[in-house]
């Protein structure tokens, strides 16, 4: 079988405008708030000069998109990779926007991001740029205007260095600029675990509506970093078997089960999931195409394109990453009726405990992590009901519904703020 990665990649943003029209059509949406909905409100892109340790001096290019505000400030993360693009990071923002609708969090959406290899940068150069990006779109982020959070290849260090800079240039200390920072300055317990449990929550929900027992249930996890090892541990807890997993370096598989915790040590010594011991290597392609109960999806962006959900025998798919299934292979996948928890659902959880965050930094108070942890199960398993019952109610897909509830509150904002002036 021809590999992925010799397959050309679909546009996000095309991706994101297309899922937009599906839903427009089923909410009948004026053709003005389409057109509105269908435009970023803002997007910057800056030039970040950064000394590296070499002593030459390189100019990276910058991101950060605020798509939405109607029902709220704007949130999403911001990812360091070489692919980052200006069209990627507007479909990200996107879907951040009915993720937090869906959610029914008071946020809009944003997204942003830094083309650069961060594997090949040193820690010293990965603070220097990024304090240089904050303070390139300091004017434009705010505890009351955009908040940033980790994304692919950040994390609470990074957020911690845009804390320390915005705040300087602020001349106070401005812990909710972002979050996902540490729990020494700010950060909330449970958030380092929120994406992956938050998925787990609605895989429980799915097992119900499914009938699938997850104590029998057998699953496959694309793309072990944060989210996807947290998925796994978590949902090996409900007594599911991890029968395979991938990272960016390969991926292994064992029919015996393999030991989530153990794995996520591997690959904490040595950087991969590839060489654990009793396992055998399986590429993407091939993990995307197991037998399983359950897959996860939770690398990048249009990892299951039509020749990949031909193949898919999985009975459900919970979609950990940011839009990893084209709308081309949405109809594929529903025409052979699996069921799919999609991405502004399924991996809500992150976005929902820093609004917990958030609110914690703005009253300065701190809640246990059971609370948190119990807030979000509310939320998102809430979250999940709502969406379960629109695709009963109007007979579509998951992702169609997720949409519907999604877009239609956004558009509800927009209808009742009118347009100034």
């Amino acid at each position: 079988m021809l590999s992925q990665t010799n397959q050309p990649k679909p546009n996000a943003f095309d991706n994101a405008l297309e899922q937009l029209r599906i839903a427009a059509e089923y909410l009948k949406l004026e053709d003005g708030i389409h057109q509105m909905l269908s435009h970023p409100k803002r997007e910057v892109t800056v030039s970040i000069p950064t000394r590296m340790d070499s002593g030459e001096t390189h100019v990276f290019t910058g991101y950060r998109v605020q798509y939405s505000d109607a029902r709220g400030p704007s949130k999403g993360g911001i990812r360091y990779h070489p692919n980052v693009s200006l069209d990627e990071v507007k479909a990200l923002a996107c879907w951040m926007t009915w993720k937090c609708s869906i959610a029914d969090i008071p946020f809009g959406g944003a997204k942003g991001g830094v083309i650069c290899n961060p594997k090949a940068m040193s820690q010293h150069e990965l603070e220097r740029m990024t304090r240089r990006y904050t303070a390139a779109i300091a004017d434009f982020i705010g505890p009351y205007r955009d908040i940033p959070a980790p994304d692919v290849y950040t994390n609470a260090q990074v957020m911690a260095w845009i804390v320390d800079t915005y705040s300087a240039l602020k001349g106070y200390m401005v812990p909710e600029v972002v979050t996902g920072k540490p729990i020494s300055i700010g950060g909330s317990l449970g958030r380092d675990k929120a994406t992956g449990r938050g998925a787990v929550f609605t895989t429980a929900e799915a097992a119900k509506v499914k009938n699938l027992d997850l104590k029998k249930a057998t699953f496959a996890v694309e793309g072990f970093g944060n989210a996807g090892a947290n998925y796994a541990e978590i949902l090996q807890d409900y007594g599911s078997k991890l029968v395979a997993a991938s990272d960016s370096k390969g991926g292994v598989m064992s029919k015996n089960g393999i030991d989530a915790a153990k794995l996520i040590a591997f690959k904490g010594k040595t950087g991969s999931v590839v060489g654990m011991a009793g396992t055998q290597p399986i590429d993407d392609d091939g993990l995307l195409q197991l037998d399983v109960d359950i897959l996860c999806p939770a690398a990048l962006e249009n990892a299951i394109t039509p020749e990949i959900a031909r193949g898919v025998r999985a009975k459900m798919i919970v979609e950990c990453a940011n839009g990893p299934t084209t709308p081309a292979a949405d109809k594929i996948l529903d025409s052979n009726k699996v069921f799919l928890v999609p991405d502004i659902l399924a991996n809500s959880g992150g976005v929902i405990v820093s609004y917990l965050e958030w609110v914690q930094n703005l009253d300065r108070i701190s809640w246990p992590e059971l609370e948190v942890n119990t807030k979000l199960e509310d939320k998102i398993t809430g979250a999940f009901k709502e969406v379960y019952r629109t695709s009963q109610k109007h007979s579509t897909s998951m992702r169609t519904a997720a949409l519907m509830v999604g877009v239609g509150r956004v558009a509800d904002a927009i209808r009742t703020l009118g347009i100034f002036p």
